[in-house]
């Protein structure tokens, strides 16, 4: 499981979600599993995916809030396969952004760069942890594992990004499974009641005519 953790960048009250995640897949692998719904579906959410009329919709199972908080459109604004995938994300919950997967080949893989921009700092804050929580459910979703439940992963990686962790609301204490199990219900309630909510998806895709 990869542990390599994003950052965030700011520019007073704007901020920019940054993650690299280097995967042992081939590209086109790699490009499949973050394009195609029924992949998207196992790791990330429900994504109806229109690259014909240039639109995406999404809608996770993760964190338990009501559909229209999670609730994710916005038009595919760069589709090149398998390297460049970047679309509009429009939220109720957040501030519009842009997201965007860059790909590119290692001697041992594919480098994926992923950035989230147009957020405010408080709500990049809110969203870092549980993108880092949905990038080690793909990693585990390419390798053929069983995949870690998004609020376990949220309540283990969110003590490392210290903005967030200051907040009383995600102060985690304990450990072991029962611990981790309270810790992701805890996390979920934190985001439900917060603006604060990380992304989600919902998959159909359509492949563009040659």
């Amino acid at each position: 499981m990869s542990s390599e953790n994003g950052t965030i960048e700011t520019d007073g009250e704007a901020a920019v979600i940054r993650f690299e995640r280097h995967l042992p897949f081939p590209i086109e692998t790699v490009w499949a599993a973050i394009t195609e719904p029924a992949q998207r579906r196992a790791w990330f959410g429900e994504t109806v995916l229109d690259t014909e009329a240039g639109t995406i919709e999404m809608l996770p199972g993760d964190p338990p809030a009501p559909d229209d908080a999670k609730r994710m459109t916005g038009r595919i604004l760069v589709w090149q396969p398998p390297r460049v995938f970047e679309h509009e994300w429009r939220q109720r919950i957040v501030e519009d952004g842009v997201v965007r997967y860059e790909l590119s080949e290692t001697p041992d893989g594919t480098l994926l760069k992923f950035t989230h921009r147009g957020l405010s700092v408080r709500n990049a804050q809110g969203f870092i942890p549980g993108t880092h929580a949905f990038f080690d459910r793909l990693a585990a979703h390419l390798a053929g594992a069983e995949l870690p439940a998004w609020g376990q992963r949220y309540a283990a990686v969110a003590p490392a990004y210290p903005s967030w962790s200051r907040r009383p609301s995600a102060i985690i204490r304990g450990s072991g499974p029962r611990r981790a199990a309270r810790r992701g219900r805890g996390a979920a309630r934190a985001i439900r009641g917060s603006a604060c909510r990380p992304p989600r998806v919902r998959p159909t895709v359509r492949r563009p005519a040659p």
